[in-house]
């Protein structure tokens, strides 16, 4: 039986060991590649091409999205794994646009790395079941958010560049009261600041631009 031909990359040796172990208890798996970065990884593409990589983003010297970017122009037929410690829709996005195999977070199990190795060698793509339901529940908190009058008026002077006390004074409260409002505002749409606020609002269609 012909083996599926693996490279590992990660600048961390415990992980890599321990996928090492995982992947040997696999069936048709031969690791045939290890590097710390994507540079080395690049480099013994010289001498070996593995059918599937399995790699971090967050690497010293080489990163993932550069190293994915090479190998999708260079070697367009390996089978590209991302393995990361992020697990947000941010991410998700990215490594969609690059056109990855699969991505999968740290925290996935053995099943899951079987079945995301299982279904890239089909031709297929998988996703972190973790990671789609994380964006799932995002967008599903999302709609269910509700905006009053006076807080659609916040936002839109907030999107308008206004300080506390230029909304305060036209819209006859306390600069105190606006602290209040923005606060809770930045606390339902989780937004770490004003600016990822108005970012918020303007995606969501709840301000007119």
């Amino acid at each position: 039986m012909t083996k599926t031909r693996i490279a590992i990359v990660d600048d961390h040796t415990i992980l890599r060991d321990g996928l090492k172990a995982l992947l040997k208890e696999m069936p048709g798996m031969d690791i045939v590649m290890e590097a710390s970065n994507g540079q080395e990884f690049i480099q013994q593409l010289e001498f070996i091409t593995p059918d599937l990589v399995i790699m971090d983003i967050k690497m010293p010297i080489m990163n993932g999205p550069e190293t994915i970017k090479i190998v999708r122009e260079k070697l367009p037929q390996i089978k590209i794994i991302v393995l990361s410690m992020y697990g947000d829709e941010v991410y998700y996005n990215a490594m969609n646009a690059m056109d990855v195999d699969a991505y999968i977070t740290k925290e996935s199990d053995y099943d899951e790395l079987e079945r995301a190795i299982s279904s890239v060698l089909k031709g297929g793509k998988y996703f972190s079941q973790r990671l789609l339901l994380n964006i799932l529940d995002k967008k599903r908190k999302e709609s269910n958010l509700h905006f009053t009058v006076r807080e659609r008026e916040i936002l839109q002077f907030l999107c308008q560049g206004l300080s506390t006390q230029e909304i305060a004074k036209k819209l006859f409260l306390s600069d105190r009261t606006i602290e209040k409002y923005r606060s809770e505002l930045l606390l339902r749409t989780g937004s770490p600041n004003s600016i990822s606020l108005v970012m918020y609002a303007i995606k969501n269609g709840l301000i007119k631009i």
